[in-house]
């Protein structure tokens, strides 16, 4: 690649990092702003789960118009209103008008990922593609460190509203910096919609894939928003609980590094058992205490659950249905987010009752098997690919 691509590959992973850094500022706040505003932490939950839920169910949107507009465009108008949603959230004076800041400002900051996502499909040939991904994936690994650690000691030592003022301001400036950033070439301006999602229906891998994201949010992200308000159940405070969850960031960072070693001995079916094995480990930990080792080494698993599943779901989603890459990702990671959105939701009355050795355990129970049933999918596509290949080649002699 060019040293002007990759300089644009370098705002996108910034971009991505500010909408993760978003995403994760309000778990270690929950506490704070319930005790803030005189409201309980099941009704921040329900903020807090909007915001992941719209932070999902928009993403079909976003990539339908990314592919009217324009990826850097589309990015660039989101993260414009973003920003104001952030500052809304930032100085709401209710509990009523956070609800509805967080929830515009999920709706709008669940755009950068998908395009983020689509873009590194549109400009990194495929050889190389998954490395980009987890490059990617090392941006928002810091961003969830940070966000973490940041919101944390801010609600604890300042303001919890300017962990949302700061992501805020940084969107903004993002919507100015991108635009240097030229649109890849080739995307399908003559396609509306409709004929998109019908392209990803006709494509039945496509499907499974989003089906496996799916279960993948509901199953193994479900649980991290509890990971610090655990901890602060135990009398520890949003700052040391905000320390020992930014582990989780750190730990995708680093595991993202082993990823990408291991691409090369590795088949992504091996790595996607291996991320399930780690989700259940990290889940397990945290369930057998709520202490600050037990959430600090299960973070670190978690981590390393994201980095070795999710980083091959998405490399895999690029390449379902490459005609209709946009559609295809956007609802991948629509799926994502929205089965995360259940899951935090269903999760909430349970952490309401400081159940948290059993919210962490059902999140074990489930992660093992799901690692199972994404390798499995994963191999049967490569099989018939390779299948297909062969028929060709025959054909053509």
């Amino acid at each position: 690649m060019t040293s002007e691509r990759t300089n644009d590959l370098r705002l996108v992973q910034l971009a991505a990092f500010t909408s993760t850094f978003d995403r994760f500022a309000i778990p270690p706040m929950l506490l704070t702003i319930a005790e803030a505003l005189d409201v309980s932490l099941a009704d921040v939950v329900v903020a807090a789960s909007t915001y992941y839920f719209l932070y999902g169910v928009m993403q079909p949107l976003w990539g339908m118009l990314s592919d009217r507009l324009g990826r850097i465009r589309m990015m660039r108008l989101a993260l414009a209103a973003a920003a104001a949603a952030g500052l809304l959230s930032a100085l709401a004076p209710s509990f009523g008008v956070l609800l509805v800041a967080r929830a515009l400002a999920g709706g709008l900051f669940g755009a950068v990922i998908p395009a983020s996502l689509v873009f590194v499909g549109d400009t990194v040939p495929a050889g190389r593609r998954q490395q980009a991904l987890a490059s990617l994936m090392g941006a928002t690994a810091v961003g969830t460190a940070l966000a973490t650690v940041v919101s944390g000691a801010l609600a604890a030592f300042a303001s919890w509203r300017l962990g949302f003022a700061v992501p805020a301001v940084a969107a903004a400036l993002l919507a100015v910096l991108l635009g240097r950033v030229s649109e890849p070439e080739g995307r399908p301006r003559d396609v509306g919609p409709l004929a998109q999602m019908a392209r990803v229906g006709r494509r039945p891998w496509a499907v499974v894939v989003i089906v496996v994201a799916l279960l993948e949010g509901f199953v193994a992200f479900g649980g991290i928003p509890y990971l610090a308000p655990a901890l602060e159940s135990t009398g520890k405070s949003a700052a040391v609980a905000g320390l020992a969850v930014a582990l989780f960031g750190v730990a995708l960072a680093g595991w993202t590094g082993v990823v990408k070693r291991a691409l090369a001995r590795w088949p992504p079916q091996a790595l996607m058992v291996v991320g399930g094995t780690s989700f259940a480990i990290g889940y397990a930990c945290a369930a057998a205490g709520q202490g600050v080792a037990g959430i600090a080494v299960g973070a670190v698993f978690v981590g390393g659950g994201f980095a070795f599943l999710h980083t091959g779901l998405q490399a895999w989603a690029t390449e379902v249905a490459p005609e209709a890459r946009a559609t295809t990702i956007a609802f991948f990671a629509s799926a994502l987010f929205v089965g995360s959105a259940i899951a935090t939701a269903l999760l909430g009355p349970i952490a309401g009752d400081g159940r948290y050795t059993l919210l962490f355990g059902l999140c074990a129970a489930g992660s093992f098997p799901l690692g199972l049933v994404a390798a499995a999918a994963r191999a049967r596509y490569a099989r018939g690919r390779a299948s297909t290949r062969v028929i060709q080649a025959e054909s053509a002699g």
